[in-house]
């Protein structure tokens, strides 16, 4: 794997409608985030990707965009965004913007005018086809929200066309070169902005199957799952490599994409010393449990063991093969103490524990906003205090399927994406701090008690916590260990214990005892020194200190002869 200048960085995502707000609207902006960045460069934070600003109707919270080169007045203008990425430069910090370019908004000037004429040159930026009243669909996919992927084109009752996410989404046709060519010139563009990059959204999703045909149906809706679709479509690479050429390699611009289901042969074109991306996230946690049916259907908690068969899956996978963006949550994803961390263990030390195992993994560790100070899970006790399209269908997918409104509630509790999308905690005061206004989606009520002010000079905090596995992955003796070293499991079969050695310049063991109760470990090779620890003691059980006891919900990171 060659190095590049973002091998040692720390990434952190923003969803700016939920992060700062500076004029009392209720909204998250840019000036917001920019009287910030001295906060997450305290927190050791160099790469920061921001979820979409761009000008929207907000069908999907931005993931609509309907002016590529336009940033929502919701969250400030041009220049605030250029002031953003001057003041990050000026911190020795990277902006990333959200690449979304496998659908737009249907208010977007190419899907007006594909409206207006269908057989024109728009019509083909899109995939419009005719439609008949009783005929069948030309495909059953179902859309990742829910229904079938077409929609009837506004004002021609005889067309159709496809989003495969909501319906003010419609899909842009990659097939036509002509569509390429814009997204490029876009990047290009901001690249010349001073950006350091892009995070790009569900882009295996740009690769059709065609013709257009039917898979077999997976519910009652006689719909299939869209996914059965994107494992016969070949050839997104052509796509992808013609990107990177084109506009990413030209800036040596950092890229991560969003990409669940890349077939393992195809990963070293993605991630690899010549791929697509510079790096992807790690999904594996994240699917793991999924079903099928639904989320009334899916496991809300993973176990340790689990979670451990997750990550070294991964970490085995990809090898040195390239450099794979970790993460316990995001945007799209509950909050992730209350997803890989069952209720019964939730506490202050087991928040530090799962920050440190998925933050000292080979890999570029990305954290979310709030993960820092371990931000929590909403419960809903109403479906009117659910904003998120994707939620609003679920919780219909439950209720079809039998569920009661207290059953169906409590999966959108446990699996929503409004729980990562609610204010951030700055503070115990009003609005906890994200706004002098009324924020735009209700503040968590445990606001008083997690929050930024609460941490930020107690040293046993969280945020603190997390400014110490920074500080370590940079400490100049441990970064090429912690940055390019091997990850070497470590009794693996040891029950409610994730182990595993960082191995090159030095000998690095950590050690995750994900349990009530004390477990003792013994070690490799005997302990040199103790490097990091989330509670105030360690117990070596022998002289020779090659043997440990691990209190209840204890991690330590130890440097082995």
């Amino acid at each position: 794997m060659k190095k590049q200048w973002w091998h040692d960085k720390v990434a952190y995502q923003i969803y700016p409608k939920s992060f700062c707000d500076s004029n009392g609207d209720g909204i998250g902006d840019i000036p917001g985030i920019i009287s910030k960045l001295d906060y997450l460069k305290e927190l050791g934070v160099d790469i920061v990707w921001i979820s979409p600003m761009y000008k929207s109707p907000l069908a999907d919270q931005g993931y609509d965009i309907s002016d590529y080169y336009s940033i929502d007045p919701r969250f400030g203008t041009m220049e605030d965004m250029e002031r953003l990425i001057m003041e990050a430069k000026r911190r020795d910090m990277y902006i990333l913007m959200d690449l979304v370019v496998n659908h737009c908004s249907d208010e977007h000037e190419w899907f007006q005018k594909a409206v207006q004429d269908p057989d024109g040159k728009y019509g083909n930026f899109f995939y419009i086809r005719d439609r008949k009243e009783g005929e069948p669909l030309p495909c059953n996919w179902r859309s990742y929200f829910g229904g079938p992927v077409w929609e009837p084109l506004p004002g021609h009752p005889d067309k159709q066309y496809l989003h495969v996410f909501h319906k003010k989404q419609p899909d842009l046709n990659w097939e036509n070169p002509e569509v390429r060519e814009e997204v490029y010139k876009n990047i290009r563009w901001w690249m010349e902005k001073g950006l350091g990059g892009f995070r790009i959204d569900a882009i295996i999703n740009i690769k059709k199957k065609l013709p257009f045909s039917d898979y077999p149906a997976d519910r009652d809706d006689g719909l299939s799952y869209i996914g059965n679709m994107l494992e016969e479509a070949q050839g997104i690479g052509d796509f992808l490599g013609e990107m990177q050429e084109k506009a990413f390699r030209p800036y040596q611009a950092f890229t991560v994409g969003e990409v669940f289901n890349a077939k393992e042969e195809e990963i070293k074109n993605f991630i690899g010393d010549d791929g697509y991306f510079s790096s992807m996230f790690d999904f594996a946690g994240t699917c793991y449990g999924k079903s099928g049916k639904g989320w009334y259907d899916s496991r809300k908690y993973l176990t340790p063991d689990e979670y451990k068969s997750c990550i070294f899956q991964t970490q085995r996978k990809i090898g040195d093969m390239g450099m794979i963006s970790n993460i316990i949550e995001n945007h799209d994803e509950p909050r992730g103490v209350c997803h890989y961390i069952r209720p019964e263990d939730l506490c202050e030390a087991s928040k530090k524990l799962l920050a440190g195992v998925y933050f000292l993994l080979k890999g570029l560790p990305f954290i979310y906003q709030g993960q820092e100070i371990g931000m929590e899970n909403m419960k809903f006790t109403s479906r009117d205090e659910i904003d998120d399209i994707s939620t609003l269908d679920e919780y219909q997918v439950a209720l079809d399927a039998g569920k009661s409104e207290e059953e169906a509630l409590e999966m959108a509790s446990a699996f929503s994406r409004d729980n990562a999308r609610t204010p951030m905690q700055w503070d115990a005061g009003e609005n906890a701090g994200f706004t002098t206004g009324t924020p735009w989606l209700h503040v968590n009520p445990n606001y008083t008690s997690i929050n930024v002010a609460a941490q930020k000079d107690d040293e046993d905090s969280v945020l603190s916590f997390y400014k110490k596995l920074a500080r370590l992955r940079k400490n100049p003796v441990y970064k090429d260990t912690l940055v390019y070293g091997e990850c070497i499991p470590y009794l693996e079969e040891e029950e409610n214990l994730i182990a595993y050695e960082r191995a090159g310049e030095k000998r690095l063991l950590i050690l995750a005892n994900l349990q009530k109760d004390s477990k003792t470990v013994a070690l490799p090779a005997p302990a040199e020194e103790v490097l990091l620890n989330n509670l105030k003691i360690v117990n070596f059980t022998d002289e020779t200190r090659q043997e440990i006891a691990l209190a209840p919900y204890q991690f330590v990171v130890v440097e082995i002869l």
